[in-house]
């Protein structure tokens, strides 16, 4: 029999693919407060005694291994801050997937900040996975605000996805990081907004080892009358590469704004931002219908395909 009711078990699955007890490591938290832990022997969730959040060390050499900390909210009338901090061992190369789902039946706000702390050793790999989703019937805004902050030593790689479902009112995004010699830091980012909900991701990578590298992919759809802001700060003080792209498609009333800033501190710095932003090309929807899709159920496809 399952641990968690129903709508806790869909939450779970909506923003870490798991709608049971997981495998592995995972630290599960609810309405501010941890309610399921396990650690193994590579991995120790510490809880922190001087704020709210957790310690996470992963060992040397650890491999093939998952993390999961999901967060659930299903309170109205709260505001949950937690700080999560990692320590990757040298070598170490693992998955960690986190994510917040709040579901908020009431006319009051329910918001979670999370903020997240990498600490790569040399030669440390992970993959992190971060989804967003908001429900329920009430009045009441759903609010995700997340800070990660990335510290990575030499030849080290951190490879981030986050993606924002839908039903999220307000969102603001901060990733920072610091890269060392021949570390190299990706992401790829998704968001949907609709109705009035606001986003807006500010990204900021310093890369001050030698060869260091950043890929920023940054695909969105505003929909109705939302708004997103993209900004993205990346500054090369050594010889590196770093691109940043962002593309958004924009429907009804909607406004999306990008806004590049690249610092090149060294004369073998190659940076590089490309940005699109336009409405659905007609003929792609003209093409779908010929299959019979309606003009709808074309729209979907491809926006389904565009945040693949």
């Amino acid at each position: 029999m399952s641990k968690f009711n129903d709508v806790e078990r869909f939450i779970l699955k909506k923003v870490s693919d798991i709608d049971d007890v997981p495998h592995g490591a995972f630290n599960i938290r609810e309405n501010g407060k941890g309610i399921m832990r396990n650690t193994t022997e590579n991995i120790n969730i510490v809880t922190k005694k001087d704020k709210p959040g957790i310690d996470i060390y992963v060992k040397a050499n650890t491999k093939s291994e998952t993390v999961h900390i999901p967060v659930i909210l299903t309170q109205g009338g709260m505001t949950d801050v937690v700080y999560n901090d990692f320590y990757i061992g040298e070598n170490a190369d693992v998955l960690i997937v986190a994510g917040c789902g709040i579901h908020n039946n009431s006319c009051q706000t329910a918001q979670h900040d999370g903020i997240h702390s990498f600490h790569l050793e040399k030669g440390a790999k992970v993959k992190y996975v971060e989804k967003h989703y908001g429900e329920g019937e009430g009045t009441g805004k759903r609010v995700l605000n997340p800070v990660t902050i990335v510290n990575l030593g030499e030849n080290s790689y951190l490879e981030m996805e986050t993606v924002q479902i839908e039903g999220v009112d307000s969102a603001i995004r901060k990733t920072s990081g610091v890269l060392s010699k021949n570390a190299s830091l990706i992401i790829s980012e998704k968001i949907m907004t609709h109705k009035d909900q606001f986003a807006k991701t500010e990204f900021k990578v310093e890369l001050n080892g030698e060869n260091s590298s950043t890929k920023v992919t940054s695909r969105s759809v505003a929909k109705e009358n939302s708004s997103q802001e993209f900004i993205s700060r990346v500054i090369g003080n050594e010889k590196c590469f770093g691109h940043v792209e962002c593309d958004a498609i924009i429907m009804d009333n909607a406004s999306v704004k990008s806004i590049p800033e690249i610092y090149a501190n060294n004369i073998d710095a190659r940076l590089i931002h490309e940005a699109a932003i336009g409405k659905i090309a007609g003929e792609q929807v003209t093409k779908l219908m010929t299959f019979g899709l309606t003009e709808k159920e074309a729209e979907k496809e491809i926006i389904n395909g565009f945040l693949k």
